[in-house]
């Protein structure tokens, strides 16, 4: 009789269980923002910079000029990327004509194995870039790049 009510216990507490693991996960998924809009919005990274709470948790695509691969903003722990995980990179201020001047007020992140596809890349090679802004910390727009499309390469300065 005792083993009965016992295994009658356990089977209670385990049918029960998912119940309570229930409002955690659904806590857990509210916590973090959901991507609002499946087609990208087309910004600049100028106007993104300017306003970055706006374009938070969407999906954008941009056009800039590569400037460096960097570890700028990687382990900040309010808008974590591993840097095991994730390369950093800056574009070049598009509003500087006479300089090439990084863009640091954009945090743009890639995963590392994608990021190896691009080792080519050199200053000034013009790209377009999708990805998800996914925090504004600093007032800065930190952004995970999904996609980078090489659109014309820099012309190779010689030196005499």
């Amino acid at each position: 009789m005792l083993k009965k009510n016992i295994l009658i216990l356990i089977m209670s507490l385990l049918i029960a269980m998912p119940t309570f693991a229930a409002p955690q996960a659904a806590k857990q998924q509210a916590a973090k923002p959901a991507v609002q809009n499946v087609q990208p919005t087309r910004v600049t990274p100028l106007a993104l910079v300017a306003n970055p709470k706006e374009f938070l948790s969407k999906k954008i695509i941009m056009d800039g000029k590569f400037d460096k691969f960097s570890t700028l903003g990687l382990d900040y722990k309010k808008a974590f990327r591993d840097s095991n995980s994730y390369i950093g990179f800056m574009v070049q201020r598009d509003d500087v004509k006479d300089h090439c001047v990084p863009l640091s007020e954009l945090k743009l992140f890639l995963k590392r194995d994608y990021a190896e596809k691009f080792v080519d890349l050199n200053t000034g090679d013009k790209i377009s870039m999708t990805g998800v802004v996914f925090s504004n910390a600093l007032g800065d727009a930190w952004v995970d790049i999904t996609n980078i499309q090489i659109l014309q390469k820099a012309q190779a300065v010689e030196n005499k």
